[in-house]
C-alpha cells in the first residue's frame, strides 16, 4: 500500500446549517489521505492502475463546491465515497474538511471533521 495525499485544498462554497451561511458562502478547506493498493503502474511508471490526484482534485471541487450540505459530515462522506467509487484502487479514503467560519459564540481557528471510508 502507499498513500497519496491532498493537503488545504481550498473551495468557496455555501454549506451549514444557518440561513445566513448559504446567503453569505465562505471558503473550506479539505485534506484528503487515500491509501492505495499498489499496481502495475508503480513499476511502469504510468498513469493508468494508479489515482490521478489531478482528477481526485476535481472530483472533490465539484462536491465542495456542489449542494449545500447542513454537516461537513456529510460533506466529507460524499467526497470519500465518491473518490473510492471513481478510483477502485483506493482502499481507504480519510477525508477532512475544515470550516474556519464557524458561528460558534467564541474564538477559533477552525472546526473540521474527519470521515474514512470504508469504515
Amino acid at each position: 500500500m502507499y498513500k497519496i495525499r491532498l493537503k488545504n485544498c481550498a473551495f468557496f462554497a455555501r454549506h451549514g446549517l444557518h440561513d445566513e451561511e448559504e446567503r453569505l458562502g465562505q471558503r473550506f478547506y479539505v485534506d484528503a489521505e487515500l491509501t492505495v493498493r499498489p499496481a502495475v503502474s508503480l513499476e511502469e511508471d504510468a498513469i493508468s492502475g494508479t489515482v490521478d490526484y489531478g482528477v481526485a482534485f476535481s472530483e472533490i471541487e465539484r462536491i465542495i463546491t456542489g449542494k449545500r450540505r447542513f454537516l461537513i459530515e456529510a460533506l466529507a462522506l460524499e467526497v470519500a465515497r465518491a473518490l473510492c467509487k471513481r478510483f477502485p484502487e483506493i482502499e481507504k479514503a480519510e477525508i477532512t474538511v475544515r470550516k474556519p467560519n464557524a458561528p460558534v459564540p467564541g474564538v477559533l481557528d477552525h472546526v473540521e471533521v474527519t470521515v474514512a471510508w470504508p469504515q
